[in-house]
């Protein structure tokens, strides 16, 4: 594989690593299992049970088991073709998968922050203050 197309699959195949991640460890359809994983990440008796559970909570921690993951399902390695390509290809997708995260938290942050702007515009709107 040239190492244009290994470069294109890196910012492609990051999208659905950063997809699976954000989903798991921060959208509703996940809220139960994540609030068990929180619960038994701190009230495990041994710290390999606390580790284990908190990875399904963290975006950073999961993204490096999807990333491994999705490198076994497509075989796809970075610059070198033998067990290093592998090593760089992982660390790479995850760094990527991450920015794509970070990116989309602070769009949802603004958007959030935009209609809480517009919702107190309406109540001043329709409930104006009398002096």
């Amino acid at each position: 594989m040239s190492l244009h197309l290994q470069i294109l699959w890196l910012f492609f195949l990051a999208i659905p690593i950063a997809c699976v991640a954000w989903t798991v460890t921060h959208e509703e359809v996940f809220r139960e299992p994540r609030e068990y994983c929180v619960k038994r990440s701190i009230s495990g008796k041994t710290i390999l049970e606390r580790k284990f559970f908190y990875l399904f909570t963290c975006e950073y921690c999961f993204s490096h088991y999807v990333t491994l993951f999705f490198i076994l399902l497509t075989d796809y390695h970075l610059l070198m073709t033998d067990w290093k390509g592998y090593l760089i290809a992982g660390f790479s997708l995850v760094w990527i998968a991450n920015i794509y995260m970070s990116l989309f938290g602070l769009i949802r942050q603004d958007i959030k922050w935009e209609k809480t702007e517009i919702k107190s515009l309406e109540q001043r709107r329709d409930h104006p203050q009398t002096n």
